[in-house]
């Protein structure tokens, strides 16, 4: 049901430090920040040859990551992103195995413009996971 690794997302206390590291001292290519309002981060992208990384930066008080930079004031792995050909196929086929779906249990629109869900991460072994409809 999953494909590739899309992406592994890094939530950040400073987004432009952060930004900084990849570019200058890695050489990676990085894309400008993005705010994302709906999810409550600004994002930027480490593009690599195999997958990304996605840099999360706290978009407003009532960001979803803010709870993580407190319990992980350094930043850290949030979560992983699989791609999924059928999101809605795959949401099913999820919850019928007794998955759990934050949130409404509706796709959004991703920061790739594209539909995603997050699944529960005491589902996946600690691992908020991702799906994104490729």
């Amino acid at each position: 049901m999953i494909g590739r690794l899309n992406h592994v997302a890094i939530a950040v206390p400073d987004l432009g430090a952060a930004t900084s590291l990849y570019r200058d001292t890695l050489g990676a290519k990085v894309s400008a920040p993005v705010d994302q309002p709906e999810h409550g981060v600004t994002t930027v992208f480490i593009e690599l040859p195999n997958t990304k990384i996605e840099l999360l930066g706290q978009l407003g008080d009532g960001s979803p990551i803010a709870r993580f930079l407190e319990r992980n004031p350094d930043g850290g792995i949030h979560h992983i992103c699989y791609e999924v050909d059928d999101i809605l196929a795959a949401r099913d086929r999820l919850t019928v195995a007794g998955a759990r779906v934050l949130g409404p249990g509706e796709p959004r629109i991703g920061a790739h413009g594209k539909p995603v869900l997050f699944l529960h991460p005491k589902d996946f072994n600690g691992t908020l996971v991702e799906l994104e409809q490729a």
